[in-house]
């Protein structure tokens, strides 16, 4: 989600230094419109399925036309948390009224209409109408699914065959939503709303663009919750002459949530044009500062350890060995 922004209320900037969980509670409403600044315009995406290493999976198209940026919306991306206790199955992505909706990959329609979450034919169901397709495709042997959610109506039946870019609904508001847009999921291993994964890990990232990623960790290496990370396109904190736009990620609210087996990540930031960002994240007064480097096509991989400050780094090491992505 781009911004351009001052932050305020924030605490002293210093170099960086060299629970009960609420019960889950389902829903996906709509951000308002004036939460962005997009810019008019993004590369198309790389080919899929793109993987630039043996861990990654791009193996998705965009379900909404590249003609525009279409970041998902800051505050409405996979495991935040608003409205109380609500957590968010996958990501909202900003689009028009009875804009089209393409399928992400090759596949079998599963389930076209209302009902997904509840089952039956529930016309208050949260997802409103939607679509699910069975990818042809998998990962680790598991079966990959999408849901494209608040659609305005569908193109497609259950039981029909879609390729990647084909056309399978209308962008709409029926469900729990108070606006146009697309929700979108990503669910591995099962069509289950506890199944999901980061959409922003398995969609194919625009040609010169790259992914953010990491841990946010206590000093004690405690995965944090709805903790910011604030990224910076201007490097020089002092240049007020330099335009500074600001990316803002949140870490993941865990529980119903699933983090990818190779990178464990609890925060993940998609869409950053390649080059070098400051990235802050405030820890108890203090905001730790680190530049990055964000490299095309690829996920770049930070921790933050409380007091240890931010590192780039690789993911730790799984606990449990799996065979890299075909």
């Amino acid at each position: 989600m781009l911004f351009t922004s001052t932050l305020t209320s924030t605490p002293k900037n210093t170099s960086t230094p060299t629970p009960t969980l609420p019960s889950l509670e389902f829903s996906i409403p709509s951000p308002t419109a004036t939460t962005t600044t997009e810019s008019p315009w993004r590369p198309p995406a790389y080919p899929v399925p793109w993987a630039p290493t043996s861990h990654d999976h791009f193996y998705f198209s965009r379900p909404i036309a590249a003609k525009d940026v279409k970041l998902p919306f800051t505050n409405y991306r996979y495991a935040n948390v608003f409205f109380g206790d609500h957590v968010h199955t996958g990501m909202d992505i900003p689009a028009d009224l009875r804009e089209s909706v393409l399928a992400a990959g090759d596949g079998k329609v599963v389930w076209a209409g209302y009902g997904l979450y509840r089952g039956g034919i529930s016309l208050d169901d949260p997802y409103g109408i939607s679509v699910v397709i069975k990818h042809s495709f998998g990962y680790q042997g598991q079966p990959l699914f999408t849901v494209y959610a608040h659609l305005d109506e569908t193109i497609v039946h259950a039981g029909d065959i879609v390729a990647a870019g084909d056309e399978i609904g209308l962008v709409g508001n029926t469900g729990e939503s108070t606006g146009p847009h697309l929700h979108f999921e990503v669910r591995v291993g099962e069509n289950d709303f506890f199944a999901t994964r980061n959409p922003a890990l398995w969609l194919a990232p625009p040609q010169g663009w790259g992914v953010l990623a990491g841990q946010i960790m206590s000093s004690g290496g405690r995965l944090l919750e709805n903790e910011s990370v604030y990224i910076h396109s201007r490097l020089d904190v002092e240049n007020e002459d330099e335009e500074d736009e600001v990316w803002i990620a949140k870490s993941y609210t865990m529980e119903g949530i699933n983090s990818d087996p190779y990178y464990q990540e609890n925060f993940v930031l998609s869409d950053l044009p390649a080059g070098y960002y400051r990235v802050n994240i405030p820890y108890i007064w203090t905001v730790f500062t680190k530049v990055i480097e964000i490299r095309p096509g690829e996920v770049t991989y930070i921790t933050f350890e409380g007091w240890k400050g931010i590192n780039v780094t690789e993911p730790p090491k799984p606990e449990i060995l799996f065979t890299p992505a075909p």
